[in-house]
């Protein structure tokens, strides 16, 4: 019986890990998706036209079509959304200030799972 306590314990704490695991996984997704979103709001705010933000998000899926090994692909996405939208002329065109703290905000951690 105690054998049986000392297996259900070990199993718990694994499940634990895996769940804390998860939690920090999607903790980084979730920053990376608001950083997207404050450059998109930024170029909203910038009058970027539908047609130049369409170009960005079908250069991000082409290029993010074959997802690649041991990273997590929606955060691969995130990212090369992020990079696509951090290069976009109007958001370079800004004052330095604001466009250093744009850039300054990525999170360059790749997560694999």
């Amino acid at each position: 019986e105690l054998q049986q306590k000392v297996e259900e314990t070990e199993l718990l704490k694994m499940e634990l890990q895996m769940l804390e695991t998860e939690r920090v996984r999607l903790s980084l997704v979730e920053e990376k998706l608001m950083d997207v979103l404050q450059l998109l709001q930024q170029l909203r705010d910038l009058n970027i036209s539908k047609r130049a933000l369409g170009k960005i998000l079908l250069s991000t899926l082409e290029s993010c079509r074959d997802p690649q090994p041991g990273k997590a692909h929606l955060f691969e996405v995130l990212d090369t959304l992020y990079r696509e939208l951090t290069a976009c002329g109007l958001l370079q065109s800004q004052p330095l200030e604001k466009a250093q703290s744009c850039q300054s905000v990525s999170n360059p951690l790749v997560i694999s799972c």
